[in-house]
């Protein structure tokens, strides 16, 4: 948690100046801030875990041959949300997750600006399932994910990736609940505010990669949710040549993943 927030600051510090916006091979925005943060965690992570390789978003991964022996690795993305970090409105956050058989066993999601961090470790061999919110004072706040209440259905929806799959999803679910109420915002925060009950759903019906997601299911697995592939298939693993996801749901149980 103390290396998202360090690279958090480094972030902020650059956020704080008249940045530079480039872009990469596949048209991305990426700044300064995402290579500050990116250097730090995985210097760090080097540090805490000299023989647990690192996959993270500003660095080529290495070829599949090399990976496919991996049975643990770090996932980093040093800044989600660098379009919202282009646009100045603070919806962005830093995610690092740790991976063990092809699922993450530890996820921290930690947004600068507001300064909430989201840590949690699913349940597995090494201990019971644990979800927690830190406030900008550093005060622990247990979370679980909360049913829909008789009022209304609550869903995040992205700022900068709706599509009409998204929207299909929203009605059929108005045609399952009634009321809805879409709450949009940027980045992982998303599917932690599926973790802490704010909402529950979180449809993102296109692709990602896996260090826009690894950090926030450990946390909604944590607090008792779930990741789904769009088409049912089961929850997101982090395996395989591709490092891209189908597009899926974030629930507060898998049982009402489906919309109808």
């Amino acid at each position: 948690m103390r290396l998202a927030q360090e690279a958090g600051e480094k972030i902020l510090e650059v956020y704080a100046t008249e940045f530079e916006v480039t872009r990469k091979a596949d048209t991305s925005p990426v700044t300064a801030a995402d290579l500050a943060s990116q250097r730090h965690i995985v210097q760090g992570l080097a540090e805490l875990t000299p023989f647990v390789p690192v996959i993270g978003e500003e660095e080529a991964a290495p070829p599949f041959e090399e990976r496919r022996a991996w049975r643990r690795f770090w996932l980093v993305d040093p800044l989600d949300g660098t379009k919202e970090f282009v646009k100045r409105n603070g919806e962005f956050s830093v995610n690092i997750a740790l991976v063990e058989n092809g699922l993450p066993i530890l996820g921290v999601v930690h947004a600068p600006v507001t300064g909430l961090t989201y840590l949690g470790s699913p349940r597995s061999a090494h201990g019971p399932a644990s979800a927690w919110r830190f406030d900008a004072e550093g005060n622990a706040h247990p979370i679980h994910v909360a049913p829909p209440s008789e009022d209304a259905v609550r869903v995040m929806v992205s700022r900068s990736h709706a599509n009409p799959a998204t929207l299909a999803f929203i009605e059929a679910l108005r045609g399952r609940y009634g009321a809805v109420e879409t709450i949009a915002r940027g980045s992982a925060i998303k599917s932690c505010l599926v973790a802490d009950g704010t909402a529950h759903y979180y449809p993102r019906l296109g692709p990602t990669m896996w260090w826009d997601t690894a950090a926030a299911q450990a946390v909604l697995i944590a607090a008792g949710g779930e990741m789904i592939a769009e088409d049912g298939s089961g929850v997101l693993r982090y395996g395989g040549e591709s490092l891209g996801n189908p597009g899926f749901v974030a629930v507060f149980s898998r049982e009402a993943w489906l919309p109808g």
